[in-house]
């Protein structure tokens, strides 16, 4: 494996799942990034910005067993993880496996099943294991949670907890298609025919031994000491800004220097720049920390206090 398949992959990628989903090219580069990094990806749009049909195709493209399961207000961990049934015939208790036992999985509206459930997911996403009645199972290599929320629903909604955001990798923000991109979006698929929604006849670009060798090619690149503390002290930054109550974690900094290396695998670059920190902060930061009260008044987003903290914290040269 070396970089120049890395990038091309990238390209084919795009070609692959352009075909059924327009637009969203960041989108498409965070998830490949994240299944790169073995993180996650919170997608987070309005209904109808083809967040369901973006992972449906990204999972057909990376050959990749896909499952869904659509979050709601009586959903039980067991629902998601599976659970021992005793078979009478053999007097043993046999695993029913449930949707968590896949690859690519999509864990839909994800913010409409109460914490307890949501709760099903922190093993499966940090360790890539699930313990079911005392048995640990192993989800393997390829495993990946991308899950989908809406912005603006409130009621029915559950909100993240500070642990679950923390082991998404990114929160992508998905939204609407500039005026071109909408024409094309309804040449495609304003005839009413389902083949053009149907990710099925997608060529996949990588299998998964593909994508661990590009894992590999990844953890390997360099990340100058320069860099490195650039990438420390930006996310120390988050911890003494005043307009946020809780800063990044640990984790923040380790899986954001490990980004910036996929980044720069996907530009054919064995060598990571600053740029690339930059480029993944706010993804990466923004669903991290915790706004302060005063800056919820003044109508402050995290998004913008990512951008500014970029601006102040010294990049190096």
């Amino acid at each position: 494996m070396d970089l120049e398949r890395v990038r091309a992959l990238r390209e084919r990628l795009h070609a692959e799942v352009g075909k059924v989903v327009v637009g969203h090219a960041v989108a498409v580069d965070l998830v490949l990034i994240a299944l790169l990094c073995r993180g996650h990806v919170l997608l987070h749009g309005v209904p109808g910005t083809a967040k369901t049909l973006l992972a449906r195709s990204l999972a057909a493209c990376l050959s990749l067993e896909f499952r869904r399961i659509q979050f709601t207000p009586d959903l039980m961990p067991g629902d998601i993880l599976g659970t021992n049934i005793y078979h009478f015939e053999t007097q043993r208790f046999v695993l029913t496996k449930g949707p968590i036992f896949t690859q690519f999985l999509l864990a839909d509206e994800v913010n409409r099943t109460p914490p307890k459930t949501q709760a099903a997911l922190l093993q499966a996403m940090q360790e890539r294991t699930v313990t079911i009645d005392g048995t640990t199972y192993d989800l393997g290599p390829g495993f990946l949670v991308v899950a989908t929320q809406n912005p603006i629903e409130q009621e029915g909604t559950y909100p993240l907890p500070e642990a679950q955001l923390d082991r998404f990798l990114f929160q992508v923000d998905v939204g609407y298609p500039d005026r071109e991109q909408e024409r094309a979006i309804v040449r495609l698929h304003g005839q009413g025919a389902r083949p053009a929604l149907d990710p099925a006849h997608l060529v996949p670009v990588a299998t998964l031994a593909e994508v661990e060798a590009m894992r590999a090619l990844v953890a390997g690149l360099t990340l100058t000491d320069e860099v490195l503390d650039y990438v420390v002290d930006l996310v120390r930054a988050t911890r003494e800004e005043p307009a946020l109550f809780a800063g990044a974690s640990p984790r923040a900094a380790s899986m954001l220097a490990l980004a910036a290396r996929a980044v720069a695998a996907l530009d054919g670059r064995d060598f990571v720049l600053p740029d690339d920190v930059k480029v993944l902060a706010v993804p990466t930061l923004s669903h991290r920390v915790a706004l302060a009260p005063a800056a919820e008044i003044e109508g402050l987003g995290p998004r913008a206090v990512i951008e500014r903290l970029c601006q102040r914290v010294a990049a190096p040269r």
